[in-house]
C-alpha cells in the first residue's frame, strides 16, 4: 500500500482541469472553419478541392461549408490560400440540429442542453453504449481516450457501459455500413426509453468520405433521431467532451 501512496505522490494529479481551464491543443489541430463571407477567387477550383463535397459556393461565389460532411483536411484553405476560408483552433463544434452545422458566414449555433425533463433524468448520470458502425476506429480511439485519467469523463457522471440494456443512449461512430444496419437498429431497440442518440464524427453524421457508397447508409443521422452531432474526422477528445457537457447543461 505504501508503494501505491508513493507512486501517487510521485505522479501527482494528472487530470486536466477542464472546463475551468482551456484545453491544451496540439499544434496541428484544426478547429472550426471560419468563413469571412467574401466571394472566393477561382471558386470552382476551391470547391473542387473538397474531397467530400462539404464546400459549395453560391452564385455570388461566397462559400458555404457543411461541417457534418467536412473531414477537416484543410484542402479548401490551401486552395484559396486562406482568402475566404481558414481553420481556427476553436474546439467547440457540436450542435443539436443538422442545420446548425452548416456555416455560411454566420456564427455557429452550438449545442444547447437537453429538454428539461430529459435533463432531469440524465444530467447527473449518463450511461452510453458506444456502437462502432463500420468506422475506421479513429473516432473510437478518441472516444476511448476520454476514459483515461487525463480526461476522466467519469467525473462528470458520464460512463460507457457494455450492454445497451444498461444504457441511457447510444454514441455512434462510423457511416453505418449495410452489414451494421440491423445490428444498430437492434442495439437501439434494446436501450430502454427514454433514450438519446449521439452521432460522433463526419461518418456518423453524414457518411463522411463514404457518403453515397451503396454499402453504407449515410450515417446514423439518416436512420435515427439524433440528439447531438459532433463533427470531426475524428473529433478531438476535447470536442467530444465539450459536446457531451453542453448536452448535459454543464457548459
Amino acid at each position: 500500500m505504501w508503494n501505491i501512496f508513493k507512486a501517487r505522490t510521485r505522479q501527482k494529479y494528472r487530470t486536466y482541469d477542464y472546463p475551468r481551464l482551456e484545453p491544451v491543443l496540439p499544434e496541428m489541430f484544426r478547429g472550426r472553419p471560419v468563413l469571412d463571407g467574401q466571394p472566393l477567387k477561382d471558386a470552382g477550383r476551391v470547391v473542387q478541392s473538397c474531397p467530400t463535397g462539404a464546400l459549395s459556393a453560391g452564385k455570388d461565389k461566397t462559400p458555404r461549408l457543411d461541417m457534418g460532411l467536412c473531414i477537416f483536411c484543410g484542402q479548401c484553405e490551401k486552395a484559396c490560400s486562406g482568402q475566404g476560408i481558414k481553420f481556427s483552433r476553436e474546439h467547440s463544434l457540436a450542435a443539436r440540429r443538422r442545420a446548425d452545422l452548416v456555416l455560411a458566414g454566420k456564427e455557429q449555433k452550438l449545442a444547447d442542453a437537453l429538454e428539461k425533463n430529459t435533463l432531469r433524468l440524465f444530467g447527473r448520470s449518463l450511461k452510453l453504449r458506444q456502437v462502432s458502425a463500420g468506422g475506421c476506429n479513429a473516432c473510437e480511439a478518441d472516444v476511448n481516450v476520454l476514459n483515461t485519467p487525463a480526461f476522466d469523463l467519469g467525473r462528470f457522471g458520464i460512463q460507457f457501459v457494455a450492454s445497451p440494456r444498461h444504457a441511457d443512449g447510444l454514441l455512434i461512430t462510423g457511416p453505418v455500413t449495410k452489414n451494421m444496419e440491423l445490428a444498430l437498429q437492434k442495439t437501439y431497440a434494446a436501450v430502454p426509453e427514454p433514450k438519446i442518440v449521439i452521432a460522433a464524427g463526419a461518418c456518423a453524421i453524414s457518411g463522411g468520405i463514404f457518403a453515397g457508397h451503396k454499402e453504407t447508409c449515410r450515417g446514423a443521422d439518416s436512420l435515427l433521431k439524433t440528439d447531438l452531432l459532433i463533427p470531426g474526422c475524428p473529433p478531438h477528445p476535447w470536442t467530444i467532451m465539450d459536446g457531451l457537457l453542453r448536452l448535459l447543461g454543464k457548459l
